[in-house]
């Protein structure tokens, strides 16, 4: 007996009418990325393993998926390494590439690799897929989209400002409300990290405490405690835990504990001109939020971080996020190039959208006009008509064969196609053609002409 195909566990096969849902938010995203003043790149979908590997973190460093070599990998691999099963020495030997994890890094390489052709500070846009060997759920697939816009060559706040407006067009445009952007700084982090005395523990204290909302406090310290960072400097850091009010008043908490960090006041600093602006500046449909125990996992982050999170009613994760990162380029040999970027999460995006029903009719775009075919003669009489139709726009087809007429119209009817023609011996004899509304049952004759009209 013949296997039941299937496909791998957090991927997607997807239907017509998601693939056309996808490409109404695809198409929001593009031309407001264009009307930002973004450029639009491509990179491969698989990178050189040292382009990758030790730019995520340990945990995202083992979320990429790795691809063999070619051939017999194995040729390479030392007797050693196989022999004391050491899977991270192996893996090197046996793997030279990898699936793209996320856009940033490989359009930090193509700044690097392309930088005399590129003009500064140079914007662009990215959609493409990513992958990552997680653990599928809800929302958390292994192959999904990325939509990402920077924008390099400048260490300008303003550019942090026109992000969040970014953000907020684009959520306007989709009639989501009620997104919140949550917004630190890793300065801030960094400071903390420092009047806690914990400073050479910055990496184990960021990935703890941006687990916040996922593992509670007591899952946090629990992590802390087990990285070696002290209970003395948690206590101290404590009060970060359990912080509410507004911007305002967040910033009076913060600083009140880093009033000896240099490095955390610079981070506040630039909090409050990123608030100020944008509190002048008004936003239409997301707010504004500052969320001093985001942390984002990504090592490359060196300023303000941003994280989206969905409207509260959808219980969902993060639906974007991004930041500021200063020397991304320079682990590839190009010093000083400041750059800040944001992604959105279309998959994410996609189910809230769907679970709050925001999806307009217009979104489904599928053929508007199926014409049913009766023979040979009327269906090449159809045909020209058809011919007509598409030049003229509208998006129509015959039906290939010359079957009963309940079935092309239950195809029809499936299909959600709103209008069919029929058009037999007497309509081709008086050049007209019956046109009948699928939802109304009205029907009427007409000349292509006037069919054209009608449908536009």
């Amino acid at each position: 007996m013949a296997q039941k195909p299937s496909i791998p566990k957090g991927t997607r096969d997807f239907s017509p009418e998601e693939v056309s849902k996808r490409n109404y938010i695809i198409n929001i995203l593009r031309h407001n990325f264009e009307l930002f003043g973004f450029q639009p790149i491509e990179t491969p979908s698989f990178e050189n393993s040292n382009t990758l590997m030790g730019k995520y973190g340990e945990e995202g460093d083992r979320l990429i998926f790795k691809i063999l070599n070619s051939g017999d990998y194995l040729s390479k691999a030392s007797e050693a390494n196989l022999s004391f099963k050491d899977s991270n020495a192996l893996t090197s030997e046996i793997s030279e590439k990898a699936l793209r994890y996320d856009l940033t890094v490989p359009f930090a390489r193509y700044v690097v690799q392309h930088q005399n052709e590129i003009d500064f500070p140079f914007k662009r846009y990215q959609i493409q897929p990513v992958w990552r060997a997680d653990r599928p759920q809800k929302g958390r697939f292994r192959e999904f989209f990325q939509c990402d816009a920077d924008a390099v060559g400048s260490d300008s706040l303003l550019q942090e400002v026109t992000f969040i407006q970014l953000y907020d067009a684009v959520f306007g445009d989709l009639g989501l409300e009620g997104v919140t952007v949550k917004m630190n700084n890793r300065k801030i982090l960094s400071g903390l990290a420092e009047t806690i005395g914990e400073a050479d523990k910055l990496i184990d204290f960021t990935v703890a405490l941006d687990k916040l909302d996922k593992i509670g406090e007591e899952g946090v310290i629990k992590e802390m405690l087990e990285k070696g960072i002290s209970q003395t400097a948690i206590e101290r850091v404590k009060p970060i835990f359990r912080v509410h009010g507004n911007f305002a008043d967040k910033l009076i908490l913060l600083k009140a504990l880093l009033a000896d960090s240099v490095i955390g006041k610079k981070g506040i600093e630039e909090l409050e001109y990123i608030n100020t602006k944008i509190e002048a500046l008004g936003l239409s449909t997301i707010s504004l939020d500052l969320d001093v125990t985001l942390a984002r996992g990504l090592n490359y982050y060196t300023g303000a971080i941003f994280e989206v999170a969905a409207p509260k009613i959808v219980a969902m994760g993060s639906i974007g996020g991004g930041g500021r990162y200063d020397d991304l380029t320079g682990i590839f040999g190009l010093k000083n190039m400041s750059g800040v970027g944001i992604s959105f999460g279309l998959d994410r995006i996609y189910l809230v959208i769907e679970e709050l029903d925001l999806f307009p009719a217009q979104a489904l775009k599928g053929t508007k006009l199926l014409f049913i075919n009766f023979g040979e003669t009327e269906s090449l009489y159809c045909l020209k008509a058809v011919k007509k139709l598409r030049e003229a726009g509208i998006t129509s087809e015959l039906y290939p064969d010359a079957a009963k007429m309940k079935k092309q119209m239950s195809h029809a009817d499936k299909r959600n196609i709103q209008f069919v023609v029929l058009a037999g011996a007497e309509e081709i004899e008086q050049d007209v053609y019956t046109l009948k509304n699928m939802k109304t049952g009205d029907q009427k004759r007409l000349s292509i002409s006037e069919l054209i009209q009608e449908l536009n």
